[in-house]
């Protein structure tokens, strides 16, 4: 009995100790799920912006109410997330807070996922902003008329992990366009504005926008790269220059830009990349920029490139005690386009030296360089946009800079230096006794014929214009002809025409060449020079379709061919630049 009654108590305990083991976990889960976030949509404010260069940014501007402690989760179709190229998420007050991209969304499959992480804020309200590559855009009409029509695609809705209340969408284009229809999986509508009520949560809604516009107003184009230099004068005053390299994507030429400018600029003066003045008019001014239509004096085609640069003042720098200036300064203003690449370059007077921002404070988009005598700041950011003036701590810089007048006097008293050493120089030299020697023997040397003149500099640069003008209209020919924009029979004749034209133009720069390497001086190394960029610039081209070509066979992975491109695209861009530089150059010797 006693020996059954222990057996019993040990089964007992052991039945207790499995329950516990069983119970325990359920509960700690139970008291986790309870310490979760859980937060109510009431309404989404759902906007797709369209760009003047045509990228996209979709701005959801949430209500909730709760608790979003372990973060936020939203996303679209996974179709869209190779288009991403930036992404914020920021409240009423601007305070910006991390996002993480590319995650999963919960355990559902088919979408691109963002987390947001709000650590200890809570807001109420608060907005994520999407900006899209303009691949999404597609030009289906030709802009031979006053109008053209685009496709846009683009998610109907946000896709959230639970449902909303309101989803109230709106389509913002450069301008009212004069058509619209937009078909989606709930039904058509033919109206930049509708309405989804009790969205379900892991809506998944791609939608196309078919629209049309005025000829001009929405372009594909990408700004390849925006370099601002702004000047620094002796007496705090300011003049900047907006230097854009740009690229047409789209399959019409162009003959008219749109530029965004600081708001408080003045004297503006636009000039392409030859020197050439273009006329400028305003177009549309708000409270922070002021947008300047700029002409074109020779149509940008096709596939081509080109750079435009806008000089303009800006008010003067504020004085204090005489030496030290300062000025906050808006590194970018809130232009309607997307900018790969941009930088601004400060450009003190000879003699300055930068107070703020100090060493200590420079983050990893900015640099300062010391010489002798001068500094500049330079502040570089990817991905520009008017999407950064939401959070204006961003888009500004405080600079503070120390310069006495004296130094304006510097440059001409060395010179004054420079002039009466060599004046004692020669003085000494002309009073030195002189001693008579035998006069040598003259040997006579016939002078050797340059036979350069100004015709012949004038049509060596003709001739180089025209060349570069017909190989544009060559690429401009290749692609209507890939598009079956043009017969074939037309094709082969306008091509045949254009390359007869090009190599007889070929020849007589060659020959032009030589005469300016018979020259000597600064002629050959001015043609050494030429030689050398258009022999790199052959070689960029031939390795930019042989990596489009291996990366279309699935050869290199994206990372690697963006990389390689953007490699590629400096060093043509730097030897486009060389030649520019050098008929430039040339023309300036005729004046």
């Amino acid at each position: 009995m006693v020996n059954t009654q222990v057996k019993r108590t040990a089964i007992l305990i052991a039945l207790t100790v499995i329950l516990l083991a069983t119970l325990l976990p359920l509960s700690l889960s139970t008291q986790t799920v309870s310490a979760q976030s859980t937060y109510t949509i009431h309404s989404v404010d759902h906007q797709v912006h369209v760009m003047y260069s045509g990228y996209i940014v979709i701005s959801d501007t949430i209500h909730v109410t709760g608790s979003m402690s372990n973060g936020f989760l939203m996303g679209f179709p996974y179709q869209y997330g190779v288009h991403v190229l930036k992404a914020v998420t920021y409240d009423q007050n601007h305070n910006v807070y991390p996002m993480s991209l590319g995650v999963p969304l919960e355990n559902q499959v088919g979408y691109y996922g963002a987390k947001i992480d709000f650590g200890q804020s809570n807001p109420q309200v608060f907005t994520v902003v999407f900006v899209l590559s303009n691949k999404l855009l597609t030009q289906t009409s030709s802009g031979g008329t006053s109008t053209v029509t685009f496709n846009l695609d683009y998610p109907a809705y946000p896709s959230f992990v639970q449902d909303a209340g309101t989803c109230n969408v709106s389509i913002v284009l450069p301008e009212t366009p004069t058509v619209i229809s937009i078909t989606k999986n709930d039904g058509l509508v033919e109206t930049t504005n509708y309405i989804r009520n009790n969205l379900p949560a892991f809506t998944y809604s791609p939608a196309i926008a078919t629209f049309t516009v005025h000829f001009g107003n929405l372009l594909l184009l990408t700004m390849e790269r925006l370099d601002r230099q702004v000047t620094l004068g002796p007496a705090g005053e300011l003049a900047s220059t907006d230097t854009y390299r740009l690229k047409n994507n789209s399959p019409d030429s162009i003959s008219s830009l749109q530029i965004g400018l600081p708001i408080q600029a003045s004297n503006i003066v636009a000039r392409d990349e030859f020197g050439r003045a273009l006329t400028t008019s305003p177009l549309s001014t708000s409270s922070t920029t002021v947008t300047m239509n700029v002409t074109l004096v020779s149509s940008l085609a096709g596939s081509g490139s080109s750079t435009v640069s806008v000089s303009y003042g800006l008010p003067s720098a504020v004085s204090s005690l005489g030496t030290r200036f300062s000025l906050d300064f808006v590194l970018f203003p809130a232009f309607d386009y997307y900018v790969e690449e941009a930088t601004v370059t400060f450009v003190p007077p000879e003699g300055a030296r930068f107070v703020s921002p100090n060493l200590s404070e420079l983050d990893p988009s900015l640099s300062l360089s010391r010489e002798i005598f001068q500094e500049t700041l330079s502040v570089t950011r990817k991905g520009v946009s008017y999407v950064d003036y939401a959070f204006s701590s961003a888009n500004a810089l405080q600079v503070t800079y120390d310069y006495n007048v004296l130094w304006l006097s510097f440059r001409p008293t060395m010179w004054i230096w420079l002039l009466a050493i060599v004046g004692v120089v020669v003085v000494a030299i002309w009073r030195r006794p002189r001693r008579k020697v035998a006069a040598p023997a003259r040997i006579v040397t016939p002078k050797i014929s340059v036979g350069l003149t100004p015709d012949d500099v004038r049509s060596f640069t003709e001739a180089y214009e025209e060349k570069s003008r017909i190989a544009s209209e060559l690429k401009s020919l290749d692609v209507r002809a890939q598009k079956g924009r043009i017969p074939r029979r037309q094709y082969k004749v306008q091509r045949r025409t254009l390359e007869l034209r090009s190599e007889a133009l070929s020849k007589n720069i060659s020959g032009l060449k030589a005469t300016f390497r018979s020259a000597g001086g600064v002629y050959a190394d001015l043609v050494r020079q030429l030689d050398f960029a258009e022999t790199e610039l052959v070689e960029v081209e031939t390795n930019i379709r042989t990596i489009e070509t291996r990366q279309s066979r699935g050869e290199l992975s994206l990372e690697e061919y963006k990389k390689m491109m953007a490699d590629y695209q400096r060093r043509k861009e730097k030897a486009e630049t060389t030649i520019n530089g050098i008929l430039l150059r040339l023309r300036e010797e005729l004046h």
